[in-house]
């Protein structure tokens, strides 16, 4: 059974419907109300007063209790007479802390019986809200990142390039729709590699096609950060908002269209360079001589009458022209040859003449006589 007898004595200060003409009803509700609060504040500073008196009894006591255990220890006489007197006061501290509990047991007595109010009829169960967010994920490192895309690439790799040779709005919402797993980082991030590729390999309108996929994703991935939520649960709301957007929503679209081509072939420019580069330098290493130099570089440091000699691919006219110049520059320049494979002593391999391919030669002979000459000098 429900005992309803709580409800029988209520205090409520406006709850008279009349009252006398000459009295003002809002003022006089308000003072009954703060008289109503005296009351209760003075009622609870009584509680708190006997509260702390029982504490401080019950303190009291304890601590004569601990003195008496350690006299009851010593067998003086000093410690006897002590004995007896904080026997006593423990007897009339025992009393003294009945009194107090007595007393506070008749305040909250009394507490039950006071009627209730409106201050009184209700309290407050709990003061705060909780909200079910998504935690912010924890930041990952550059290998995770790598790692994560190149499975995800590898799993959906196919469903990506549909995805980015489609033109309708209505077809690119279905597809992903059908595919919400698709709408994540490593897809835009799949689609700008994508379309560099395309750039290089010079497939410009399949390039264009592609960034306007990539653009879509990416403003998807936009609003889904500026709205706090999953990218998949907000797809749909971009397509609904770019199909039916002002003129200034869509021009917003298409110039970060115009501006991502632009980089787009900016970056396939820089990626060429650096392949025709990286070619060059492997065809140069190719080239080198036995002594690590390029017969190319070494070509344009000869004079001029030595480059036609190597033009004409005229042995005697190279003698002749040695036979003029210095020794010593002579002897520089033909090094070079040797060391830049320009110019093979003799036309025979070292495995088969070994140190003697060089002192066969004409020229070598020729270059060794007029240094020797110029020694002896």
């Amino acid at each position: 059974m429900v005992d309803y007898s709580v409800w029988d004595h209520i205090e409520v200060s406006d709850d008279e419907d009349d009252t006398h003409p000459n009295i003002d009803t809002a003022s006089l509700f308000r003072w009954r109300h703060q008289a109503r609060m005296d009351r209760m504040e003075q009622f609870q500073k009584e509680r708190e007063d006997l509260e702390k008196a029982q504490g401080e009894c019950k303190r009291k006591l304890s601590e004569v209790q601990r003195k008496i255990k350690e006299l009851e220890v010593s067998g003086t006489d000093d410690a006897k007479s002590e004995l007896q007197k904080l026997q006593q006061e423990q007897q009339g501290l025992k009393k003294e802390e009945k009194s107090c509990d007595k007393k506070l047991e008749e305040h909250r007595k009394q507490e039950k019986k006071m009627p209730w109010n409106v201050d009184t009829l209700s309290k407050e169960g709990f003061s705060k809200s909780v909200f079910n967010v998504k935690p912010e994920d924890k930041e990952e490192t550059e290998e995770e990142k790598e790692q994560k895309h190149k499975t995800f690439v590898e799993k959906y790799e196919k469903a990506i390039k549909h995805f980015g040779m489609l033109r309708r709005w209505d077809d690119s919402q279905k597809y992903l729709s059908d595919n919400p797993h698709l709408v994540c980082e490593e897809t835009a991030n799949y689609l700008v590699i994508m379309c560099i590729d395309l750039e290089v390999e010079e497939k410009h309108a399949l390039m264009e096609q592609v960034a306007h996929q990539t653009i879509v994703m990416q403003f998807i991935l936009e609003l889904a950060r500026s709205l706090k939520v999953d990218p998949r649960a907000c797809f749909r709301q971009f397509f609904t908002k770019i199909k039916t957007a002002d003129q200034q929503y869509q021009d917003a679209f298409n110039d970060e269209l115009e501006a991502f081509k632009v980089r787009v072939r900016e970056r396939a420019k820089v990626r060429i360079e650096k392949a025709m580069k990286e070619y060059e330098e492997e065809e140069r290493q190719k080239r080198l001589g036995p002594g690590g130099l390029d017969p190319a570089d070494v070509y344009e440091t000869l004079p001029l009458e030595m480059q036609k000699c190597f033009d004409d691919k005229n042995i005697q006219l190279l003698q002749d022209v040695i036979s003029k110049m210095d020794p010593t520059e002579a002897k520089y320049h033909m090094q070079r040859c040797i060391d830049s494979g320009l110019w093979v002593p003799n036309s025979r391999t070292a495995e088969e003449e070994g140190d003697k391919a060089e002192e066969g030669d004409p020229v070598y002979e020729e270059l060794k006589k007029e240094t020797e000459e110029e020694e002896k000098k």
